[in-house]
C-alpha cells in the first residue's frame, strides 16, 4: 500500500524530503519535529491496536484458503457390546475434499483478501492521523512557549513604563491618571502572561498523549514539506493514494467477490471423502478392517429461499460500499480543499503580519520618543506597545498554522506515512504478515510480527 503512494507521489514530482532542525537538549527535541513523530509513531498504542486488527483481517483469508484443502480426521471408540462384557474397538481414519464448489469457495478468498487490505489502508490512513496530531502538539507547544517569551518581554517593557509613569508623577510631569493607566496595562500584562502559561501547560499535556513522551526544549520545526503547486495536481494523487479512497476501493472488490460467492451457491459440489476403519472385537479377539471411497455430488434444489436473500444481502453490501466510495471521495477531496485554504490563509497571514510588525514597531519607537518630549501621552505609550506585542503574537500563529497546514494537505494526500516520511523508525510490514496466505498458513512474518506473536502467546497463558 505504502509503495503505491510513493510511486503516485515520484510520479508527479513531488518530493517528501524533509530539512528539519536540529535544536536543543531534550528527550524528543534533540532531533526535533521528526523525532516527535518517530516517537509518536512507535509508542502510538492506537497503531498498535490496529496492526492487531488488521492481523484479525489477514487470518480470514488464512481460514478461506483452509477450506480448499483436505480435512483428516481420527475417531477412536470402544464400547460394551453385550452383557458378558464383550468389547468393541474401532479406530477410524477419514479425509474429505471438496473438488468443486462452483467458484465459491476462490470468490470467498478473493474477498477476504480484499477486506485485508481494506484494513491495511483503514490504517495507513491512522499512521498519517497519528503523525499529523504530532505535529499539531509539537507546533502547539513551540507556538505557546513563543508566546510566553513574549508575554514575559512585554511584562518587563511594561513594568518599565510604569516606573517611568511614576516618575514622572513625582516629577509632576505625569498625572495620577497616566499612573493609573499603567498600573492597569501591567496588570492586564501578568494576567495574559499566566493565561499563556496555562495554555502551555496544557498543550505540553497534549503533546504527551499524541507522541508519548513530554517534551522539553522545541527548537523551531526547521522547513516545511515540499507540495504540489496547486490543489489541482493535489487532488490527482489524493484520488489514488489517500486510505480512505483506497480502503474503500477494496470495500467495493470485496463486495463483488462476496456476490460471486453468493451466486456461485446456487452450483453443484463435488467432493471426496476416503475412510480407513479398523475394528478389535470379542474375547478371542477378531480383527476386521475396512476401506471406502466416495464421491458425492451436490446440487442444491430448495433451500426455503436462504440462497436468495444471500443473493440479495451480498448486492445490497455492494451497492452500499460503492455509494460509501463516492462519499469517501468527496470527503477526500473536501479535506484536500479545506487543508489548501487553510495553508493559503495562513500563507497570507504570515506576509501581512510581517508588515503589521514592521509598522508598529516604528510607531511604538515613535511615540515613546514623542512620548519622551511631552508630545503623547503614557496611554499612547501603552497602545503602540500592545499593538505590536498583537502582532508578534499573531505572526508566531500564523506561522504554527502554515505547519499545521502543510502538513495537513499532505496527510490528506495519503503522503503523511512513515516511510514516505523518511522517519528512522522499524516500519511495520503488513504485508509480511498478509502474503503467505497465498502458501500455507504456517510460519511467521517479520520481525516486528513475531512481537506480536510473542504479546498473544503471552496473553493467552495469563
Amino acid at each position: 500500500m505504502s509503495v503505491r503512494i510513493k510511486k503516485s507521489f515520484q510520479r508527479l514530482g513531488v518530493s517528501l524530503a524533509m530539512s528539519l532542525s536540529v535544536i536543543g537538549a531534550g528527550q524528543v527535541s534533540a532531533q526535533g519535529l521528526q523525532a516527535a513523530m518517530e516517537a509518536a509513531y512507535e509508542n502510538s498504542d492506537l497503531l498498535e491496536q490496529n496492526r492487531y486488527l488488521a492481523r484479525v483481517s489477514d487470518e480470514g483469508i488464512a481460514q478461506r484458503v483452509a477450506a480448499l484443502r483436505p480435512t483428516l480426521n481420527m475417531v477412536a471408540q470402544r464400547a460394551r457390546t453385550d452383557a458378558a462384557g464383550s468389547l468393541t474397538e474401532t479406530i477410524a481414519l477419514t479425509a474429505d475434499l471438496v473438488l468443486f464448489a462452483s467458484g465459491s469457495r476462490s470468490a470467498q478468498i478473493a474477498a477476504a483478501r480484499a477486506s485485508a487490505e481494506a484494513t491495511q489502508a483503514q490504517l495507513l490512513g491512522l499512521e498519517g492521523q497519528v503523525l499529523l496530531d504530532a505535529v499539531t502538539a509539537y507546533m502547539n507547544v513551540w507556538r505557546d512557549v513563543q508566546v510566553v517569551n513574549v508575554r514575559q518581554s512585554n511584562l518587563r517593557v511594561v513594568e518599565e513604563q510604569l516606573r517611568a509613569a511614576r516618575d514622572r508623577f513625582d516629577l509632576g510631569e505625569a498625572t495620577r491618571t497616566d499612573v493609573a493607566q499603567a498600573e492597569a496595562q501591567m496588570a492586564a500584562a501578568r494576567s495574559a502572561l499566566a493565561a499563556a502559561q496555562g495554555t502551555l501547560s496544557i498543550s505540553r499535556e497534549l503533546y504527551q498523549l499524541a507522541v508519548g513522551v513530554a517534551p522539553e526544549v522545541l527548537g523551531a520545526p526547521g522547513a516545511r514539506p515540499e507540495l504540489p503547486a496547486s490543489a489541482e495536481a493535489a487532488e490527482v494523487i489524493a484520488r489514488s493514494a489517500a486510505p480512505l479512497i483506497l480502503a474503500a476501493q477494496h470495500e467495493v472488490t470485496a463486495n463483488q467477490h462476496n456476490l460471486t460467492a453468493a451466486r456461485a451457491a446456487y452450483g453443484p459440489t463435488v467432493s471426496m471423502s476416503a475412510t480407513s476403519t479398523d475394528t478389535r472385537e470379542g474375547a478371542p479377539n477378531t480383527i476386521g478392517n475396512s476401506e471406502r471411497l466416495s464421491l458425492t455430488i451436490t446440487q442444491p434444489i430448495y433451500q426455503g429461499g436462504r440462497l436468495a436473500s444471500l443473493e440479495r444481502t451480498a448486492l445490497a453490501n455492494l451497492a452500499a460500499s460503492q455509494s460509501n466510495l463516492s462519499r469517501q471521495t468527496a470527503t477526500v477531496i473536501q479535506n484536500l480543499g479545506n487543508a489548501y485554504a487553510r495553508l493559503s490563509i495562513a500563507s497570507a497571514q504570515i506576509a501581512a503580519t510581517e508588515q503589521q510588525i514592521n509598522a508598529a514597531q516604528l510607531a511604538f519607537e515613535g511615540v515613546r520618543e514623542e512620548a519622551s518630549l511631552g508630545a503623547r501621552t503614557t496611554l499612547d505609550v501603552l497602545n503602540a506597545e500592545q499593538d505590536l506585542l498583537d502582532a508578534r503574537i499573531a505572526r508566531i500563529q500564523a506561522q504554527t498554522d502554515l505547519y499545521t497546514a502543510s502538513y495537513g494537505v499532505l496527510n490528506a494526500m495519503g503522503g503523511l506515512t512513515a516511510e514516505a516520511m523518511g522517519l528512522d523508525v522499524e516500519l511495520y510490514d503488513a504485508d509480511a504478515y498478509g502474503a503467505r496466505f497465498s502458501g500455507a498458513p504456517l510460519g511467521r512474518p517479520s520481525v516486528q510480527g513475531s512481537r506480536l506473536d510473542s504479546v498473544l502467546e503471552r496473553l493467552g497463558r495469563e
